[in-house]
């Protein structure tokens, strides 16, 4: 072994998933097994297996990738194992430029098992250049392929849609190839039961019905204990509104009405769905049942446009400075920031069917403060006890590090003597595999003793960074806040130094600063920031 370390990349293609629903094996074990014997051969050290689960068109899609190319861009890596070049970007082509830079500029080798591409040699480079060229051409080769096999399913009236409408389940067609919808019969009934009330009304004691819209038909499926399609029992009126205007139960299939186009935003390339022309729009007759006649439908159509658009209720202008941060303890909600006629705000749990109490949002949002200065008073007076106390410790954490690096070294060069020693039969067999097997559990507990060491280190290089850049961060927060012009540049503050502050009142009477909160900044320490008593 040449002593430098290198790491295996696994992530599969359309093949592959196309070639494991024809019962051909799990791709990513069989990647790995394969690239594991290449190491084994090319006698290279493997210290990580990166695993990339998701599928994504672009990096920023797939944060495995991201890692990955953080540690290449660091130089971490003498080398990156992928079964072909393709493996890492076929996608976007500033996503193959930022790859190809990486490895570039970084020295990192890429090693397939039919070529090692070096990117500091120029003809390697070329060749590298010219493979992600290639696969991007079959890349959008195959996506068009995909997409043209999508709509010409859809036109002969199959499901080709991922996720099935309330009151189906996805079953395979009984001839060919392809999806359909099966009904499901007590899930089909709520949905009968949802056009009912929308379109005849509620029933009333003497007689009469009463028109409904969409929020009393969530009270009523809540009152009857029916479970909503996320599995809780919270039904909303943005669930009704779609059920409402899908074809699908009425018989009918429909496809190409929701598009993803792509926009850029602060440099980065992020995706943005919306609403295709009807033109576009493919509506056929599908091979599935209906579960309502298309008199009713139309009736249900027919009041929705009378309503018209729903209202507005957000205008773009950030209210609550928690946003995105406070959140129920009890069900992990998001915390709501509530105003009544009287300006009385108060900070409230959005789930119904929580007892979380709510609490004055000044009281919330002193004790976040209270809870935040005292932190940081803690974390001052810490540093100024031992003002060299957190670069001894980063330097003690590097020692131990590389103590545990040349212990495994050496651990690992004994093996390789041994091996040297049976081939010239200075060890016979029996002799040599005692001795592989005492430095097996050796290079395991060396092993360990390293990562255990390099957990130490990033720790101790965590701390080091936050008393260098985050808590200068929370002491000017803790200084300008009040002075901030809106609640979204509070927001955007809050947000760079807290992950989430989780808060819990159990009681009703009492106190009204009787509540408990917990604070979880961005800082380098274990656990949460429990606010003072």
């Amino acid at each position: 072994m040449d002593g430098k370390e290198y790491c295996i990349y696994l992530r599969k293609s359309r093949a592959d998933m196309d070639a494991e629903a024809h019962g051909e094996g799990e791709t990513l074990a069989r990647h790995e097994k394969a690239l594991l014997e290449l190491a084994k051969r090319e006698r290279l050290n493997i210290t990580q297996i990166h695993r990339e689960i998701v599928s994504g068109d672009t990096i920023a899609a797939r944060p495995v990738m991201q890692q990955l190319l953080q540690e290449v861009q660091a130089g971490q890596w003498a080398g990156v194992l992928v079964m072909e070049v393709e493996r890492l970007a076929r996608g976007e082509t500033i996503d193959q430029g930022i790859v190809a830079q990486s490895f570039q500029y970084s020295g990192t080798k890429i090693v397939t098992p039919l070529k090692t591409y070096d990117p500091t040699n120029e003809y390697d480079e070329e060749y590298f250049e010219f493979g992600l060229f290639m696969s991007r051409r079959e890349y959008k080769t195959i996506k068009r392929r995909l997409m043209r096999g999508r709509e010409a399913a859809s036109k002969e009236g199959k499901w080709v849609g991922g996720s099935c409408p309330y009151g189906y389940e996805r079953v395979r067609v009984e001839s060919g190839k392809g999806w359909t919808l099966k009904v499901v019969p007590n899930e089909a009934e709520v949905v009968k039961l949802i056009f009912q009330l929308y379109t005849q009304g509620q029933p009333l004691p003497d007689g009469t019905r009463r028109d409904v819209g969409t929020t009393p038909i969530c009270r009523a499926l809540e009152n009857r204990s029916i479970p909503a399609p996320s599995g809780g029992r919270d039904w909303r009126t943005r669930t009704i509104d779609l059920i409402l205007q899908n074809p699908a139960y009425i018989g009918k299939i429909r496809w190409n009405r929701r598009k993803t186009k792509r926009k850029v935003e602060d440099g980065r390339i992020k995706p943005e769905r919306y609403i295709s022309e009807p033109d576009n729009w493919i509506l056929v007759d599908g091979l599935h049942e209906a579960i309502i006649d298309p008199a009713t439908f139309q009736q249900a159509a027919d009041k929705l446009a009378r309503r018209g658009p729903a209202p507005v209720q957000f205008n773009g202008t950030l209210k609550n400075p928690f946003s995105g941060i406070a959140v129920c303890e009890k069900c992990g909600r998001a915390l709501a920031l509530w105003t009544n006629a009287k300006k009385y705000s108060m900070m409230k749990c959005r789930n119904r069917f929580c007892d979380n109490v709510s609490v004055n949002y000044e009281l919330f949002e002193a004790r976040v403060f209270e809870a935040l200065a005292g932190w940081v008073r803690g974390y001052n007076l810490d540093w100024t006890a031992d003002a060299d106390s957190g670069d001894e410790l980063l330097t003690l954490a590097k020692q131990a590090y590389a103590q545990a690096t040349k212990a495994l070294e050496n651990r690992e060069k004994q093996l390789t003597r041994a091996q040297e020693m049976l081939e010239m039969d200075v060890y016979d067999v029996d002799t040599f595999l005692d001795r592989s097997r005492a430095l097996a559990g050796q290079i395991a507990a060396a092993k360990r003793d390293k990562e255990a060491a390099a957990v130490a280190l990033a720790n101790a290089e965590r701390a080091a960074e936050g008393r260098k850049n985050l808590i200068p961060k929370v002491e000017k927060l803790l200084d300008v806040y009040a002075e901030l012009p809106d609640a979204a540049a509070k927001n955007e503050m809050l947000k760079e130094i807290l992950e989430k502050i989780t808060y819990r009142r159990d009681k009703r009477t009492g106190p009204k600063d009787d509540f408990q909160i917990t604070l979880y900044p961005k800082l380098p320490q274990a656990g949460g920031v429990d606010s003072p008593d």
